[in-house]
């Protein structure tokens, strides 16, 4: 499983890349379907926050995207790495019967 992440009008920090690898671990269960996830953590101009969305893309072709709006970076990337895993089993269950 391939994981890319970058910042639109924020600079990604190796600490925020540790942390995300961290919370993603738990996509053990997804590396036989789960090609790749690019996300994406966006600075909001207007007020304080962040803007992350992940589109997961499937080795069945199949496209699913979903974000987070949060003022905290990490709480965010928590809350998005429980979107992904629980969006992953949704998928998978749909896809493969389970």
């Amino acid at each position: 499983m391939e994981i890319s992440f970058r910042g639109i009008g924020y600079n990604v920090t190796d600490e925020d890349r540790e942390f995300l690898d961290k919370k993603l671990k738990k996509l053990a269960f997804a590396e036989d379907y789960l090609n790749t996830i690019d996300i994406t953590a966006r600075k909001e101009n207007k007020g304080i926050g962040f803007h992350l969305e992940a589109l997961l893309k499937f080795a069945w072709k199949k496209e699913k995207a979903v974000s987070e709006d949060t003022y905290e970076l990490y709480e965010g990337i928590e809350k998005l790495a429980d979107k992904i895993q629980s969006a992953a089993k949704k998928e998978k269950e749909k896809t493969m019967g389970i």
